[in-house]
């Protein structure tokens, strides 16, 4: 999933850049709020983690405002503002949830896992398809009941297809959710993924729509 991270503290964006690169995430990261909307109207934005004190404008304004354009795109406010009132006007405005500094890296990780769960079509951390089990908590696949191995974006990649079951994702959108900014992606480089995913999965298992990306049937 491609996550844009506004926040202004270098040190703390830099710190949950990495952590959330662990758990499976691609990050684009801006520092202030006019940034943030540039980022957000670009359009390859899954979910954003927004910062309030923000040096150029107030987080609620760019709350606002993209909410007001992009009403799906889920939001979570990340701050040190920890009224009630604040919570209110963050959740009234629409923000998809609500997290105040300092937090557990833990808790904003399920909480992150919560907004997937509502982006698709996967009801719990554990997702079971035939004889394949993705669990999204765990960071793990399983096969048969054994794990098995893949590389963080080959991951990515079974994730997002089986979070999508039925629905066909296309290379650009596979794209998107595996590399950031400014990272050069060869023009093959999604088949070689699936290729190697493949090869540890059953067969079958991952299907090509021909010139229009990858699906997981539900059958």
């Amino acid at each position: 999933m491609r996550v844009l991270l506004v926040e202004d503290d270098i040190a703390l964006a830099q710190g949950l850049q990495q952590s959330l690169r662990r758990e499976g995430y691609s990050i684009d990261c801006v520092h202030d709020g006019k940034s943030a909307l540039l980022a957000i109207s670009a359009g390859s934005v899954e979910m954003v983690i927004l910062d309030l004190g923000l040096p150029d404008m107030d987080g609620l304004q760019v709350l606002k405002q993209a909410k007001a354009k992009y009403k799906q795109l889920p939001i979570l406010i990340l701050t040190a503002r920890d009224s009630s009132d604040d919570k209110v006007e963050g959740l009234d405005y629409g923000a998809d949830d609500y997290l105040v500094k300092p937090f557990d890296m833990a808790e904003l990780f399920a909480r992150l896992r919560v907004i997937e769960r509502r982006l698709g079509t996967a009801d719990s951390a554990r997702i079971t398809h035939n004889n394949v089990i993705l669990d999204t908590k765990a960071n793990q696949v399983f096969l048969d009941g054994e794990a098995v191995s893949f590389s963080r974006r080959e991951y990515m990649i079974v994730k997002s297809l089986m979070e999508n079951i039925g629905r066909i994702q296309s290379k650009e959108q596979l794209e998107n959710k595996l590399y950031e900014w400014g990272e050069e992606v060869a023009s093959n480089t999604i088949e070689v993924h699936v290729h190697h995913v493949r090869k540890k999965l059953p067969k079958d298992f991952i299907k090509t729509v021909r010139g229009v990306g990858y699906i997981v049937s539900k059958r």
